[in-house]
């Protein structure tokens, strides 16, 4: 549960009243790209429905019979944060922007790549290129919406391509456990080889494949690698 320090408001205006909740902000972006990921209990810093929440003043349960239906928080919670808006300090909104910013450079970075190059563009050239095209980032706006829009306007200021590229993989028997571990996911065909190495083929994004090189031999210095095609 977050602090009351670390929480933002919720309002909801209606009917000439004001309902207000304290949340996490944080989990208010995971609740509005999946309801079902995140409990309202979790979200509320403090289980409580306040017509001002700075002053401590409540709502009566009438008033919350009126305009919700029902007096249950969780309930009055999730209409709040369905059809009221997140009420953000300056500081709050650019930590927030700032992040979500992040996470957007990460996944243009991890799964775009230069046409050109076939190499993955620099996050800070992303950025730049963010910058002048002057993206507006919503921080409760989930990554994989704003990514699309941002591509669509990204690509008359730096070429992108989006590929899936296929490793073959080699790596002695005694790393086969920590490699196999962190490829799991992207693992396509795997083999023990009859020397006792283990290999692999792995289907993975184009702008991922020069960070998952590395993370392999990381974990096993005398990988074989090749790009097949």
């Amino acid at each position: 549960m977050v602090s009351l320090d670390d929480a933002v408001l919720a309002r909801l205006e209606k009917g000439g009243s004001r309902y207000e909740i304290l949340v996490d902000p944080q989990l208010v972006d995971n609740w509005k790209s999946d309801n079902e990921s995140v409990e309202i209990s979790d979200l509320l810093a403090i289980e409580e429905v306040w017509s001002d929440a700075r002053a401590g003043e409540r709502p009566t349960s009438e008033a919350l019979q009126r305009t919700f239906g029902t007096t249950d928080i969780y309930i009055c919670a999730s209409t709040i944060l369905e059809r009221g808006s997140i009420q953000l300090t300056t500081s709050q909104r650019r930590n927030l922007v700032d992040e979500k910013k992040r996470q957007i450079i990460n996944e243009i970075a991890s799964t775009a790549t230069d046409p050109k190059t076939k190499l993955p563009h620099p996050r800070t050239r992303i950025e730049n290129a963010l910058d002048e095209i002057r993206f507006s980032i919503d921080p409760f706006k989930s990554v994989e919406s704003q990514v699309g829009d941002a591509v669509k306007l990204l690509r008359p200021v730096i070429p992108l391509q989006f590929i899936t590229v296929n490793l073959a993989f080699m790596v002695q028997g005694k790393d086969y456990g920590a490699v196999s571990q962190m490829l799991r996911d992207s693992i396509k065909k795997e083999e023990w080889m009859s020397n006792g190495n283990w290999a692999c083929v792995v289907s993975v994004p184009g702008g991922m494949k020069n960070d998952i090189i590395d993370k392999v031999a990381s974990r096993s210095p005398d990988v074989e690698v090749r790009e097949l095609d």
